[in-house]
This record gives C-alpha cells, sequence and structure tokens, in this order.
C-alpha cells in the first residue's frame, strides 16, 4: 500500500505552489499527481501578468503575499538557478468618465491603504511611460510601479523543483478518478496508476474541479471558458520598458503587455467563451474577433491601425459565478482541501494560495484570511463580485 501524508492533484502553478508550501512546513511525505505534465494545462497559457491591482480587496492582500515572493523567488526557494522571469515594468490602468471611474479611484486609494505603492498619475506622465498610447480620455490615471509580468511556466517547475528537493513526489500522466473515503473522510484516491493513501487530499484541478462534484455530490459552481489571445506587430514597439496597461476604457475592457520586447500581447478582460466540457486543447479564432479586438487597440494605440497578428492563441479559465475562487477546507469530506475557480487570477495568487491551501491542509492559522473565498458564498449570497462587473480584472 502507498501511503502518503497528502496527496495534490494538479501540477500547474497552484498545485506545485501548494507542494512546496507544504513540504516548506515540514509535511514532506506528500504525492503530487498530474494528468499531463508539470505546468502544461492552463498555467502554460497564462498571459503572466502581475499587479496587486484588484477591487475585491481579498485578491489584493493575496496579490500582496504572492508579490513579495516572485520579487525574491530564486532566495524564497533556496535555489539559485530559479527565475520566475520576470520583467518589472510597471502596470498602468486608466477610466474615462463613466461607471468605472468611481470603483477605479476606490480600488486605487485600497491598495494604497494596504501599503501598496500606487500613483495618481497625469495625462502627460502617463504618456511618458507609454508614449504609444493616447490618454486624452483619461479621468482617472492609476500606475503600479513595481508591476509588470513573468513566466508562469517557469514559476510552476521553480516551485516543483524546489519542491522535488524537500521530498515531495510527482507523477505526471496520472489521471485520477476517484476520491476515496473511509466514514466520510478522505483516505486517498483511486488513479490510472493504482490507489494512494492520504488522509488530506488538496485539489488544485482548475477546469476539472467538476470532479469533486461528481466524486463527493457536493456541488462545484465552477465552468471552463475559453479566452483569445494575439500578439500584435505594429509599426511602433512595445518594449519591455512599457508598461502593462488595462484599458477601462474600452468596451472588452483591454489589457496589453510587451510581448517579446517589440510586439503587443493584447485580449480582453471580459466574459469569454463557456464549454460544454472541460477542454484545454487551442480553440479557434475568428477573423471578425481579430478585427474588433484590431479596432479596439487602435482606438487606444493609433499607430496600430496597421498593425499585423504575429500570433494568437487559446487559454481556458476556470470560472465561478464571481469570478472568484473556492479555496480551503470542504466541511462536509473532512480532510479535502481545494482551491479551484480562479477566473483569470491563478497565477498572480498562486505563492500565496499555495501557503494558505497549504496551511488549511495541515490545520494551521492561514497568513491571509480565506474564510470569504468558503464555497458557503455561494449558498449565503455572500459574493465576492469585483466592481468593475464580471471580468478578469476583478
Amino acid at each position: 500500500m502507498q501511503k502518503f501524508d497528502a496527496i495534490v492533484i494538479g501540477a500547474g502553478v497552484i498545485g506545485s505552489s501548494v507542494a512546496y508550501h507544504l513540504a516548506r512546513l515540514g509535511c514532506t511525505k506528500v504525492l503530487v499527481l498530474e494528468r499531463l505534465q508539470i505546468g502544461a494545462g492552463t498555467t502554460s497559457q497564462s498571459s503572466g501578468i502581475l499587479r496587486t491591482h484588484y477591487s475585491v480587496i481579498e485578491n489584493v492582500r493575496l496579490a500582496q503575499a504572492s508579490w513579495n515572493v516572485f520579487n525574491d523567488f530564486a532566495n524564497y526557494l533556496g535555489d539559485a538557478d530559479a527565475s520566475a522571469g520576470m520583467v518589472k515594468c510597471g502596470y498602468l490602468i486608466a477610466a474615462p468618465e463613466g461607471p468605472k471611474l468611481a470603483p477605479l479611484r476606490s480600488a486605487l486609494e485600497a491598495q494604497q491603504a494596504q501599503g501598496i505603492e500606487v500613483r495618481f498619475l497625469g495625462r502627460e506622465e502617463a504618456s511618458s511611460l507609454l508614449p504609444i498610447a493616447r490618454f486624452d480620455d483619461a479621468a482617472l490615471i492609476g500606475y503600479e510601479p513595481e508591476a509588470g509580468f513573468a513566466d508562469a511556466y517557469m514559476v510552476a517547475t521553480g516551485f516543483a523543483r524546489a519542491a522535488r528537493r524537500l521530498g515531495v513526489k510527482f507523477m505526471e500522466g496520472v489521471e485520477v478518478q476517484q476520491l476515496l473515503l473511509q466514514d466520510g473522510r478522505v483516505a486517498g484516491v483511486e488513479t490510472s496508476q493504482g490507489t494512494f493513501h492520504a488522509g488530506t487530499v488538496v485539489s488544485a484541478q482548475n477546469i476539472w474541479a467538476t470532479d469533486i462534484e461528481r466524486w463527493t455530490g457536493i456541488a462545484s459552481p465552477v465552468v471552463p471558458e475559453r479566452h483569445s489571445v494575439m500578439a500584435l506587430e505594429g509599426p511602433e514597439a512595445y518594449t519591455f520598458k512599457m508598461p502593462v496597461y488595462k484599458d477601462l476604457g474600452s468596451p472588452g475592457m483591454l489589457y496589453c503587455r510587451s510581448y517579446g520586447g517589440k510586439q503587443m500581447l493584447v485580449s480582453e478582460g471580459i466574459v469569454g467563451e463557456t464549454l460544454a466540457a472541460p477542454d484545454n486543447e487551442q480553440g479557434d479564432i475568428s477573423m471578425d474577433y481579430m478585427v474588433e479586438v484590431g479596432a479596439q487597440v487602435a482606438e487606444r494605440f493609433p499607430s496600430y491601425e496597421t498593425a499585423g497578428v504575429a500570433s494568437s492563441w487559446t487559454g481556458v479559465y476556470d470560472v465561478t459565478p464571481d469570478w472568484n475562487p473556492v479555496l480551503g477546507r470542504l466541511p462536509e469530506v473532512p480532510g479535502l482541501v481545494v482551491g479551484y475557480g480562479f477566473s483569470g487570477h491563478g497565477f498572480k495568487l498562486s505563492p500565496a494560495v499555495g501557503r494558505v491551501l497549504a496551511q488549511s491542509a495541515l490545520e494551521l492559522p492561514t497568513e491571509v484570511d480565506i474564510t470569504p473565498y468558503a464555497l458557503e458564498r455561494f449558498r449565503g449570497g455572500q459574493l465576492l463580485t469585483g466592481k468593475y462587473g464580471l471580468g478578469a480584472v476583478s
């Protein structure tokens, strides 16, 4: 019989972070089961943007705790070769007159109250940072100088390597088929490679989190939602020195960043295409969609009216009704801890989420209060809906 102290299902950036933090907290007899390869699922599709800006204060706290790890990744892991692939270029977010203005001001002030460096910029100062964009309609501009973007795959594999060094076992190409229960509590898992026993199981299954409902009968309010990303090449380079930009004034609440030091990575921060079942394969991006997003880009970046699409791809979010995750223990099933429904926030929050889920699994106080993320909020109506509306900025 193969027995462990804890089993983690999923080795994306969340599961790998959980595994590392379990071992860091002294729980080293840990097994991680991954249906594909480490970091090869939705983690590999991440746009990689790092920011602490959210209109939901609970997310700000998790993002702030995560930033402290990203900012010192190699030292945090005790691995001189580890890298998050960080580009610290800053994060600009702007809103015109209208319904997004008051929520933006409130969110920026909440960040400042948390001790995060956030500046209010004038249009000229914003233009000096991102000269390829126009800001003539901006009524409010926030700037987070310590933000930027990084590589989610490198972070996931960095966590995994550090976890292995501490004794954690990873198995790839293994599908978990059933959660084993004994007297109502977790006893292990049945998989495509046999049975593994543990009194604690942490599910970091992303779009496959609906398995939890199949195994336990407990409703798992999460749906897979496909989003499209494009890399545009215009006459003016979007350099690594230029900040990530969030445009609350565009219909799609676009987010943009440098890609390869020259191109623009761009996607919409609104509701995407709901899938009937979990599917991580690449989807089609229609020409109509490219034209629609291209028109929004040209409205903000005039020279990009003549830009071409250099490449494009799709990524899948695990979306909950309020676009925020479910974190922590499920009281109905002692020994089961879940982290799913990140709705596009997973990479940004992964260090802190891995730590609090590990703490929860070990029945320790969590560094950041995760009570607001409990599954019960959907039953009681205490949703964590962002003030900008449904979408990945929350």
